[in-house]
């Protein structure tokens, strides 16, 4: 190591799509400045024989290309956050549906070939730890930060702790709602910005252009969009209802890409948790602050506090 070299974290995002990575330098975050710096977005690598090993490969080789565009910078640990269920305890990755992986030793594997700690953690989780820790729900004890895309996903914190559950906790894309039919169904099927466009296809036999292309035709006069609108927002409703009275939530974070719709959404979920809840306070129902970065910077976040805590998960 340089002795003249200034310290850093490595984080990495790794998507279904797309994968991001970006330094988050030593006081960045007590001097209150943008965390991250040099922020890339690379395509996610496919290979349906060696769906982990494909994605180790390519962190490797960024790794390599960043300590090379930064001779003055050492990189003292590596964060990552993946998709699907993970321990983050053992540093596995236990499963990704959509990526193809089974137990998969990251954590092993990455600090084999690059020689440094390396913390794992869940994508949406590792958003909410950023959103908890730096964004909207920070100074806050009891919050969920929920992440509303093509699923549903997010992190609970009670009391000041995010629960991991067993790596089971936060994934509130799976708790039971009531549906529009009277039976009880995922919360991600109903209120999912792809489950909104897909019911609306469903009901009327015309393809949508997104859940945006939904609210478009609901702010429009079109019944079928606005009652699929209205129904994904009460089930939402529902779900932080259900945490405001078993948690105590205090604060609601909404991101991804359905919480752009902004008060389009946050109106009647905000109403709706109104109605459903008796004597409980209300929660401040928030948008997130932090963007499409809040992955990275949590993942950064975990391999910082990796590093503070003396162990190397190796």
């Amino acid at each position: 190591m340089n002795p003249q070299a200034s310290s850093a974290v490595l984080a990495f995002d790794v998507g279904g799509t797309d994968m991001k990575v970006g330094l988050l330098p030593d006081g960045s975050i007590a001097s209150g400045a943008l965390p991250l710096l040099d922020v890339r977005r690379v395509r996610t690598p496919r290979d349906a024989g060696r769906p982990g090993d494909a994605v180790v490969d390519r962190i490797v080789e960024l790794t390599e290309e960043y300590r090379r565009k930064h001779p003055d910078v050492y990189m003292a640990a590596i964060g990552v956050g993946v998709p699907g269920l993970v321990d983050e305890n053992t540093g596995i990755g236990i499963l990704s549906v959509n990526l193809g992986w089974s137990e998969y030793p990251f954590v092993q594997r990455l600090s084999e070939r690059l020689a440094v700690p390396v913390a794992l953690g869940h994508d949406a989780k590792m958003a909410g730890e950023a959103e908890f820790r730096l964004g909207a729900a920070r100074g806050r004890s009891n919050a969920i930060v929920m992440v509303i895309g093509t699923g549903i996903s997010g992190a609970i914190f009670s009391d000041g702790h995010r629960l991991v559950g067993g790596s089971y906790a936060g994934e509130l894309g799976h708790a039971l709602v009531p549906g529009p039919n009277g039976s009880m169904q995922k919360l991600e099927c109903i209120g999912a910005a792809g489950a909104i466009a897909r019911r609306y296809t469903e009901a009327t036999g015309t393809a949508a252009d997104g859940a945006r292309g939904v609210l478009r035709m609901a702010q429009n006069g079109d019944t079928a969009a606005g009652r699929i609108w209205s129904e994904a927002a009460d089930a939402i409703a529902f779900n932080i209802a259900q945490c405001v009275a078993i948690l105590g939530t205090e604060t609601v974070v909404l991101g991804g890409g359905l919480a752009e719709a902004r008060e389009a959404l946050f109106a009647p979920v905000m109403a709706r948790v109104d109605q459903l809840l008796t004597f409980q306070p209300r929660p401040r129902i928030v948008p997130a602050e932090l963007g499409q970065n809040a992955g990275l910077v949590g993942s950064g976040l975990n391999a910082r506090e990796l590093l503070e805590s003396g162990l190397t998960r190796l």
